[in-house]
């Protein structure tokens, strides 16, 4: 059976969200990232050697990990439900291109907000740059429903994830009314709900 290995809020819900989204069969092993164990006691390093989350163990025992990679593998093992496009297909490019945005804009522009030892001047930046980065995301967004089309992806899911960070580092999002609506609308689909009462994150 496959494993993800998980921290409560952290990019991981992005693939916990995938595999929830495909109605793959899992198990859910959360991992303490200061302490890298996992909650049965396994040391984390020997699963993942970088240290961090996500990582999915597939049924072979491989551990596949970064978030865009195990999305896609998510997505391709139930083709029919869309998640991703189909590969080599040219929409499945526009999705790695979300996955890449989402992941070196966003996603990294917040490290620095999560880090204590981070100078004010540096989280100043990063500030400055996501602005930009949700501006951009928030125009593309205008008259669709994600990010691309009416569809639902795991690049959705992805950008559902680093946006919701905002809540935890003091970024407003009402200069970004078609971002807020996005998350509204991913917020309440049923799949995402069971994702964020696993992890703890919703009542």
């Amino acid at each position: 059976m496959l494993k993800l290995y998980y921290s409560p809020g952290a990019c991981s819900l992005s693939p916990h969200i995938a595999l929830r989204e495909a109605g793959l069969t899992f198990d859910l092993e959360q991992v303490d990232l200061k302490a890298k164990k996992t909650k049965s006691g396994e040391d984390y390093l020997k699963i993942n050697p970088k240290g961090y989350v996500p990582a999915l163990k597939l049924d072979d025992g491989y551990v596949l990990t970064e978030g865009p990679a195990i999305v896609q593998y998510v997505a391709d093992q139930k083709p029919r439900l869309n998640l991703a496009p189909e590969s080599g297909s040219p929409e499945r490019y526009r999705l790695q291109e979300w996955l890449t945005y989402i992941g070196t804009e966003i996603h990294k522009n917040f490290s620095p907000l999560f880090n204590p030892d981070a100078p004010e001047d540096y989280k100043k930046i990063a500030k400055q740059n996501l602005a930009k980065r949700f501006a951009y995301v928030d125009e593309k967004l205008k008259g669709h429903d994600y990010l691309t089309g009416a569809h639902f992806t795991v690049a959705d899911g992805y950008l559902f994830t680093v946006t919701n960070w905002a809540n935890f580092v003091q970024i407003d999002l009402s200069p970004y009314p078609n971002l807020q609506a996005f998350q509204a609308r991913v917020a309440a689909r049923p799949k995402v709900q069971e994702a964020l009462k696993a992890e703890g994150l919703l009542k």
